[in-house]
């Protein structure tokens, strides 16, 4: 394996070596926000899930208060 020094470099190529790495720093930051915007997503996705279970709960909850009021016990 060749280890290239940095002096033998001509500026057009240490220019375009820099160029290469801001490159895969910025795909690196892309790909980042893109998952940043997924777990947002999910996180949302989870916090309405976790709302709708509540909402269904409390339903459940006044239904069988409603069936309670509508049946009545048989005087005997």
């Amino acid at each position: 394996m060749k280890i290239l020094a940095t002096s033998s470099m001509t500026p057009e190529y240490s220019w375009l070596w820099g160029q290469r790495v801001n490159d895969n720093i910025s795909i690196i930051k892309q790909d980042f926000k893109k998952k940043n915007l997924e777990l947002g997503k999910l996180e949302q996705l989870e916090e309405e899930k976790m709302q709708l279970g509540l909402d269904v709960n409390v339903q459940k909850l006044e239904a069988d208060k409603l069936r309670k009021g509508r049946i009545r016990p048989r005087k005997i």
